[in-house]
């Protein structure tokens, strides 16, 4: 579990990290080795579940050998899909990261719950409704990762 404790926000207990993988942490369908380390790392304080419409058909690979477990999403309305994923679990301990406008409502599910809801701009841009549905906008995977990893970053940027 990663324990952030913002002031004026209080306590948030992550157990869970449900992310978004195109544009979010992957590149043109590409995760930098930084990207893999940090959800390594991760993945020994939080489950981490990978939801995507794999775009570029490349995250069960990239992400291979990981401790992620990676659901690729089928149909449509991916955005609806998504919601009913984390509702299905406890939003209020998990972290949603999330770019498109298919993670507005993951984000909004989330931060409504309590959790922690971020919009990550990795380079191919992110979404205005989810931006809007997101506790904060982080420009880069790395940094985004990196706010469960080191918490004070966190705490520094949601702090009232």
């Amino acid at each position: 579990m990663i324990r952030l404790e913002i002031p004026g926000l209080g306590v948030r207990e992550i157990e869970t990290v449900i992310t978004d993988y195109t544009g979010t942490h992957a590149f043109a369908g590409a995760v930098r080795p930084g990207v893999k380390a940090r959800l390594a790392a991760l993945a020994r304080q939080a489950e981490v579940q990978v939801l995507t419409a794999d775009t570029f058909g490349t995250a069960r690979g990239e992400l291979a050998g990981l401790p992620v477990a990676v659901h690729v999403l089928t149909g449509e309305r991916h955005d609806e899909q998504k919601r009913a994923y984390v509702l299905e679990r406890n939003p209020q301990h998990v972290a949603a990261f999330g770019n498109g406008n298919n993670d507005r409502l993951l984000l909004k599910a989330v931060r409504d719950a309590g959790g922690l809801a971020v919009a990550v701009d990795n380079g191919e841009g992110c979404a205005l409704d989810a931006i809007l549905a997101a506790d904060l906008l982080v420009h880069g995977s790395e940094n985004a990762l990196d706010l469960l990893l080191d918490t004070d970053r966190c705490k520094a940027t949601l702090r009232f």
